[in-house]
């Protein structure tokens, strides 16, 4: 055996050619797993942030200038609605986990935020709810327009009335005034502005929270159907709801008029 590279006291020691080849294939590998682990952890970190963003809009979180162009989201502008739903029609993976759950005619709808949907194989696919089918609470965002003295509530093509019987409201037919030519009055529409770049979610939890303080303050819920006021009462009570309104939103950062 010859002995050229390697020195241990007064010898020198010589690996064989065959135990090289086995060291520099073991660096080899070596070098390749790390190169490979680093691409999949770099591939599994851009999945996961896809998946993210889209579970994010698939559970209607879409409140920046990317989400107000994107062709699958349209702006409800009818009774100067002004807000942003997913097109019927579009697909998500995830439900939001608040849904509510509502078995109708032996078909299951999922309904949040005033969109409907319905299961589509392992997906879920953004539908119109059927006329006569009852939910529990409106969208966080409605606009309350009246017709022969009684409230619809209306958000993302769909209208809404109060069922004191029931308890709950049913989604019906859009109203038509007796007189073609007299639209439904809008009443109880604020317009609001978010300047401290509130999420949608907030917004809703502010706007809830501010109704239940109006309705504490003025006695007068724009929900529910007026009880037994003449017509300059209810006025009144629309006004002072309005101010209370809009007081508790400026106070908690919004832009109201």
């Amino acid at each position: 055996m010859l002995c050229a590279e390697h020195t241990c006291g007064k010898q020198t020691v010589v690996l064989p050619d065959h135990h090289k080849g086995k060291a520099v294939m073991k660096k080899l590998h070596v070098k390749a797993t790390v190169i490979l682990v680093t691409l999949l952890m770099a591939l599994s970190s851009a999945v996961y942030a896809d998946r993210g963003d889209r579970d994010r809009r698939d559970m209607g979180f879409r409140g920046d200038r990317h989400d107000t162009r994107d062709p699958n989201f349209r702006l409800d502008s009818r009774y100067h609605h002004d807000r942003r739903y997913p097109r019927e029609g579009y697909m998500v993976r995830t439900l939001p986990p608040r849904r509510h759950t509502i078995h109708y005619r032996n078909h299951n709808y999922f309904y949040f935020g005033g969109v409907w949907y319905q299961p589509s194989g392992p997906s879920f696919v953004v539908v119109q709810p059927p006329i006569g089918i009852f939910v529990p609470i409106l969208p966080p965002y409605y606009t309350t327009i009246w017709l022969h003295d009684r409230p619809y509530y209306y958000a993302n093509d769909v209208y809404y009335v109060w069922r004191p019987d029931l308890s709950t409201y049913e989604v019906v037919s859009p109203p038509v005034a007796e007189n073609a030519d007299e639209p439904p009055l809008m009443a109880d529409q604020l317009f609001i502005y978010p300047k401290q770049g509130q999420s949608e979610q907030q917004q809703a939890d502010d706007r809830y929270a501010c109704h239940s303080w109006g309705v504490k303050q003025t006695g007068y819920d724009p929900t529910e159907p007026p009880d037994k006021l003449s017509a300059s009462e209810l006025t009144q009570k629309r006004q002072e709801y309005q101010r209370a309104m809009k007081a508790c939103l400026e106070g908690k950062g919004y832009s109201v008029r």
